[in-house]
């Protein structure tokens, strides 16, 4: 194996990288799975109906955070060739479902991609799109209707900026990436958008070479216009798909009896985690328990560049200036985060299992309690179905555009990406 070279590696700061082998058998995430997934499996199996059981892709997402990080699974022998110190490296599961470590380490690696080798020195504004609780379980269900959904959100966010730059379709074009995100503070299912959009849009110069044309900040009614319209070219594409039905003015949901197995057997646990509730056991149904740690905010706070349509919400206040790099690396972090962190998942003197939020909610609730099989079930719904694409690039940024190349990205490996930021 070759040697490490002879300069150790230094942090920006000048503190020599070490190395730590982090030790998921001490958490208390690793051992609540440790001691109940087996048992989650069996009673999930129990409450499926005939036909459905749990799918393969969840159970392995289990046994390979089990195997995540452990020695005794497989390793990686490092040797100086300098002083013959040795270090071993555990394998990972690189999983995309609760495993903090994976998650935390895909974090950075797609945060310094984006930054480095994706978006341009430009202006980046986050449009974050959120869906009414019925077309989030339907997305989670269909997740083959999450690429012409997006393509209705890209599009439209693309014609509002044209039309602020004053161009045409046909003589400029945009540029985004948006990640879906599939989960809320609280472990529960919530499919949401983050749209890293250019603020502005690309115009070809007279010299061919493309020239960023910056916009200014959307105001609160155009918000409401670009939301209105995002919403009825969605309700109008799920129809001709037939997964909506419209009568007498009102719109549902189809029968889903045309449902795999798969998608049979998750559902229940899908749209409890929608919901906020519990999907089998002594508490089926009913809401998991809440801990009010702080004093409740203001019910009538209104948010900046943020606009409400029928359970739809789109807002757009956050936005990080051409050369700020640093702020931007912090924003795309932020949404590729993990869906979990060790220290937020504890257990109480009863055994239960006790969820710090990120950010208490409005009525001052700061911790969820459930029981471990609870907590398993939420654990289930936050598994994403194998080769289902999270990150999606568009306009100028799309891996096949015309100008990707002349707007200053240079496509590299990830091997190659920066892995490691203070």
């Amino acid at each position: 194996m070759q040697a490490i070279g002879a300069q150790s590696h230094r942090a920006p700061d000048g503190v020599p990288v070490h190395y730590e082998r982090h030790r998921p058998e001490q958490t208390t995430l690793y051992r609540l799975v440790q001691q109940h997934a087996a048992t989650f499996f069996a009673e999930a199996e129990a409450e499926a109906a005939a036909g459905a059981d749990l799918p393969q892709f969840v159970k392995d997402e289990f046994d390979a955070f089990l195997e995540c990080g452990i020695l005794a699974h497989g390793f990686l022998r490092l040797r100086c060739g300098d002083c013959g110190h040795d270090k071993l490296v555990a394998f990972s599961c690189k999983r995309r479902g609760f495993c903090p470590s994976c998650g935390a380490r895909r974090m950075a690696q797609t945060a310094a991609h984006l930054v480095d080798h994706v978006i341009p020195h430009v202006p980046v504004r986050q449009w974050v799109l959120s869906l009414p609780i019925p077309l989030r379980l339907l997305l989670a269900t269909q997740p083959e209707l999450m690429t012409p959904v997006l393509q209705v959100v890209h599009r439209v966010i693309t014609r509002f900026l044209l039309k602020q730059a004053g161009a045409k379709a046909d003589e400029a074009d945009s540029g985004a990436v948006t990640l879906i995100q599939r989960f809320g503070s609280a472990a529960n299912l919530n499919i949401h958008l983050h749209c890293l959009v250019l603020d502005g849009v690309y115009r070809r110069g007279t010299d061919g070479e493309p020239v960023f044309v910056e916009v200014s900040a959307p105001t609160d009614q155009a918000l409401q216009t670009v939301l209105h319209k995002i919403i009825t070219r969605t309700m109008k594409l799920l129809t001709r798909r037939g997964v909506l039905i419209e009568e007498q003015g009102q719109t549902y949901l189809a029968d889903n009896d045309g449902d795999s197995d798969e998608a049979r057997a998750l559902r229940p646990l899908q749209a409890a985690a929608c919901r906020y509730r519990i999907a089998f056991g002594p508490r089926a149904g009913q809401k998991v328990l809440t801990v009010q740690g702080v004093m409740p905010r203001e019910t009538g706070f209104k948010q900046e560049l943020c606009a409400d349509i029928d359970r739809f919400s789109l807002h757009a206040a956050v936005r990080c200036g051409a050369e700020d790099r640093q702020a931007l690396e912090q924003l795309c972090r932020y949404i590729t985060r993990p869906a979990l962190a060790n220290e937020r998942v504890q257990c109480n003197a009863a055994g239960q299992v006790v969820l710090k939020l990120k950010t208490p909610w409005r009525d001052g609730t700061t911790h969820l309690v459930m029981s471990p099989l609870e907590f398993m079930q939420r654990l289930a719904a936050l598994v994403p179905r194998p080769r289902l694409h999270l990150i999606r690039f568009y306009g100028v940024l799309a891996p096949n555009a015309k100008l990707r190349a002349m707007v200053g990205i240079h496509p590299r490996s990830w091997f190659f990406s920066r892995t490691r930021r203070t």
